[in-house]
């Protein structure tokens, strides 16, 4: 079943398209890891789909419903945890619960029993009638998450939900967003740690400039840019600028990085450089070891948007 249908989908701010005819399905059950470089427009994505600003163009179906004709029953179905913490710093941890239970329309003993399975699911139980004030940043982060967990949401986006927390509280929220899965939620995981992706993700997007430029497996992204040539080695010498220009400048090269006495030079495929790299490297010096590497996440998402997922500050 097709939990999320978003087709055709543009958002303007004045001149500007935070989207741009933006296209996306999301499957029941699916994790889907939505990636992307500064103002691609993952954040206004992720409100339009959360109901919380007006799209100027297109359709957004949640359960196979409209979105902006049942807004208020399709909401409900909805939990959204954001990437700064919303909760109430003088309310308690069951407080707030309470609070966020209480609108979505729990009340008595139904609203008892979800606030105490939430705390329990979190790991937060010992801290009930405790307030936020008093947490770690890795527990607000969980109580942020609990809030918009509390009603059993169907559908849940996650907006950077690790971030600047410790790894310990990172594993554990990775770990109940595996179990949410199990448990037969379809989460939306927006996150700048190329890693968390890799790690739970069943469906992987890129977005760049308001377009989701592509959707796939992680294996499905490799397989698309298998017509590149990586190559790593360490070098006798420490590079100089000069050295590295001069990789660059080879035929067909498109990326030179470099990590102390390690290159890695990305070339075109067909063009052929690893002769030509080693030539270039032997006479400033020579080389320790060279190998070709493996691609990554990391590589796919550097490929189609020629940028680093933690440039800058989030769109």
């Amino acid at each position: 079943m097709t939990i999320v249908y978003m087709k055709d989908i543009v958002k303007r701010y004045g001149s500007f398209r935070a989207l741009d005819h933006v296209d996306l399905e999301i499957e029941e059950g699916t994790i889907l890891g939505l990636l992307g470089p500064n103002g691609a427009g993952k954040t206004t994505l992720i409100h339009s789909l959360a109901g919380l600003i007006k799209i100027d163009s297109g359709e957004i179906y949640l359960f196979g419903k409209k979105l902006n004709e049942n807004i208020m029953e399709l909401k409900r179905q909805i939990g959204l945890v954001t990437q700064e913490v919303t909760v109430f710093e003088d309310l308690t941890a069951r407080e707030n619960l309470e609070f966020f239970g209480g609108i979505y329309g729990l009340r008595g003993a139904e609203l008892k029993q979800r606030v105490n399975e939430t705390l329990s699911f979190v790991g937060l139980t010992d801290k009930a009638k405790s307030l936020p004030t008093k947490f770690s940043g890795g527990m607000k982060r969980r109580l942020n998450i609990a809030c918009a967990l509390v009603h059993r949401p169907k559908l849940l986006i996650m907006d950077e939900p690790t971030v600047g927390i410790d790894p310990q509280s990172r594993n554990y929220i990775l770990d109940s967003v595996r179990k949410l899965q199990q448990q037969g939620t379809t989460i939306l995981y927006t996150t700048h740690y190329m890693e968390e992706v890799q790690t739970i993700a069943s469906q992987i997007a890129i977005m760049d400039r308001g377009h989701v430029i592509a959707k796939g497996t992680l294996d499905e992204l490799i397989e698309n840019i298998q017509h590149e040539e990586r190559i790593e080695l360490e070098v006798v010498n420490e590079p100089t600028s000069e050295l590295l220009v001069e990789l660059e400048n080879l035929n067909g090269v498109k990326q030179v990085t470099q990590d102390s006495k390690n290159i890695q030079v990305v070339s075109s495929g067909g063009a052929e450089n690893v002769d030509n790299v080693l030539e270039i490297i032997k006479k400033a010096g020579g080389v320790r070891s060279v190998s070709a590497k493996k691609l990554t996440l990391e590589d796919v998402f550097l490929t189609l948007t020629g940028k680093t997922l933690r440039d800058g500050e989030e769109d």
